[in-house]
């Protein structure tokens, strides 16, 4: 995507016909290449033209100029049109450039991503500034406009502000409004969300639900309030009860919903055989998570599970680029199209030998190309280490909450009624009760409890790595506490754990306290070596990185601790307020 309304300037268009008429040679010929054709549904053999980042011929025929061509013999080659992630959270302690460089070795080369990071913490000139010089990376990447904050925020009306969001509305990245954590106030009246919907309808946009166990007739009065696409169907039933309202269903494979394998039995049990309304998305899961493949390894299991060939890779491909209205450029090899492909070894594996993104080759025999994706020089977008300019004391904690907070699963937390005595500086490793602490990344306001099933013997933990950017502080021991605060401070943000006045280990996010700058392959050994310890240390559920994400998100049950206080999400109220420091 170019600086630009249009992808391609008149002058290029007459430069990828120049081609046709021989005046000008195409970069890249694909010879005698057997490909994926989605209009025919077969497998098929041509010859592919590229010149630069589109295909300009797809057919028997072969240039009439090749002076300056790549020629590849393609013969032993199948072809497959890059995958796209319709899904992707790409602020899960890596960045957006590393997700994407990560992502394309795996043949995902289109992500469209969530963009509440941006929202909440960049200026909207940097975030926009960013999205554009994005477009210079071999990946293509469109975005969301989020309509809430999934939590509870103090300056929600100024970030979610009708100006700002119909700004992001508007711009030509964004190709969905959602996902709508926050549908239970558009059922109860909410009207500013319903106009950000119908504004999002008139440009031709997408709305991406978020409706986990939600009833029949809730999908109903979502479908009429504007929503066309969900991704929290669990089972095989919730797939057909959201296919039988209409929507498009989005099928995940994820580090905290790990689905796919029982939904796809399901939906042969129960019959369901058509597969043109599905889509796959791994929904921003942890690096860990993504260390045998991305949206590959859904194609994959697929196949296992003896979905039909062709629909297995048309869920990773067209299927999205239809859905979202740009299969004119994307999600087929076909004359115009982004010249995204895979090169496969064989039809029944989709982890691709060789990526083409935007026309560049960004992995070859195996290989990946280490130049391919440009350092990005964070600052200007105001992504900096955290600057922290005030200091945490003792007297920040005391704890004297009369409940505290029970973790269920890895995001998941009820509440639950404090009998130990949290009036000592150290807590016994004979129970699962930590000391929490949420605490204002400006220093101005703090709320403690004690959390309940984290770990049995965690002297400290510090994250400034939270939903909202704040800073999370759990532990046994409150002089660890300050040791680990201390040292996040000191590396500009991040994940540190401490025990007996020493660093354990640590994951450091300078841009911003949000996200590491690191490549994934190691910030994957960083996030392993966290899990390890906090392991070592009582964490028993599957996700450390989504249950420091999700403390204060009020999109899920039941107690959730945000800037607001303690908040009851049934209730909608807040039990206990922050305290100002």
């Amino acid at each position: 995507m170019l600086e630009q309304r249009y992808r391609w300037k008149n002058r290029h268009l007459r430069m990828h016909v120049s081609v046709l008429d021989g005046k000008t040679s195409p970069t890249i010929l694909l010879k005698n290449a057997l490909y994926l054709n989605q209009t025919f549904r077969q497998w098929m053999r041509a010859n592919i033209w590229i010149y630069e980042d589109r295909i300009v011929y797809v057919g028997e025929s072969l240039p009439p100029n090749m002076e300056t061509c790549e020629i590849i013999d393609c013969t032993n080659e199948i072809l497959v049109p890059g995958y796209i992630e319709p899904h992707a959270h790409p602020f899960q302690l890596y960045n957006p450039l590393t997700l994407a460089a990560y992502a394309s070795q795996f043949g995902t080369t289109t992500l469209i991503n969530d963009n509440m990071a941006l929202i909440l913490h960049l200026k909207k000139r940097e975030a926009f500034s960013l999205i554009r010089d994005l477009c210079s990376i071999p990946t293509t990447m469109f975005w969301w406009s989020r309509f809430d904050s999934q939590t509870e925020i103090l300056n929600e009306e100024e970030i979610f502000s009708h100006s700002n969001v119909k700004s992001w509305l508007e711009h030509d990245a964004v190709l969905q409004g959602g996902e709508l954590t926050g549908w239970p106030k558009l059922l109860n009246g909410d009207d500013m969300m319903l106009h950000w919907i119908q504004e999002a309808k008139r440009m031709r946009k997408q709305i991406e639900g978020h409706f986990p166990g939600a009833s029949e007739k809730t999908l109903a009065k979502m479908m009429l309030l504007g929503a066309d696409c969900d991704h929290e169907a669990m089972t095989g039933e919730e797939v057909y009860n959201r296919l039988m309202q209409g929507y498009m269903v989005s099928l995940r494979y994820s580090s905290i919903r790990p689905d796919l394998p029982q939904i796809l039995d399901d939906m042969k049990r129960l019959g369901i055989e058509a597969y043109d309304r599905l889509l796959f998305n791994t929904d921003g899961s942890s690096s860990t998570f993504y260390e045998q493949g991305m949206n590959d390894q859904m194609i994959r299991i697929a196949i296992e599970k003896g979905v039909p060939v062709i629909d297995a890779y048309n869920m990773a491909t067209v299927n999205i680029a239809r859905y979202y209205n740009i299969d004119h450029l994307h999600g087929n090899i076909a004359t115009g199209r982004v010249a995204n492909i895979n090169f496969l070894s064989s039809i029944e594996n989709p982890t691709p030998v060789s990526v083409l993104a935007k026309g560049k080759w960004v992995k070859r025999n195996g290989v990946k190309v280490d130049d391919a994706y440009t350092l990005v020089n964070w600052n200007q977008y105001g992504l900096t280490p955290m600057k922290l300019d005030w200091d945490l004391a003792l007297d920040d904690l005391q704890f004297s909450m009369p409940f505290g907070i029970k973790m269920e699963n890895s995001v998941i937390t009820k509440p639950y009624s404090i009998s130990i005595d949290a009036s000592e500086d150290e807590l016994s490793s004979d129970h699962d009760e930590c000391f929490f602490t949420l605490i204002d990344r400006n220093g101005k306001w703090r709320i403690n409890t004690l959390l309940k099933g984290f770990a049995t013997s965690l002297p400290a933990l510090a994250s400034s790595y939270s939903n909202t950017g704040d800073i999370i502080l759990i532990g046994k021991n409150k002089r660890d506490i300050l040791h680990a605060f201390n040292r996040m401070k000191e590396l500009g943000g991040g994940i540190v754990m401490v025990e007996n006045a020493e660093v354990v280990c640590e994951v450091p996010l300078t841009l911003n306290g949000i996200m590491s700058d690191l490549p994934i392959e190691k910030l994957i050994e960083q996030e392993k070596r966290l899990l390890a310890e906090l392991e070592e240390r009582g964490y028993k559920f599957s996700d450390p990185i989504y249950s420091l994400a999700f403390f204060s998100a009020t999109h899920l049950p039941y107690i959730r601790i945000t800037q607001r206080g303690m908040y009851d999400v049934m209730n909608k109220t807040v039990l206990f307020p922050s305290i100002m420091r």
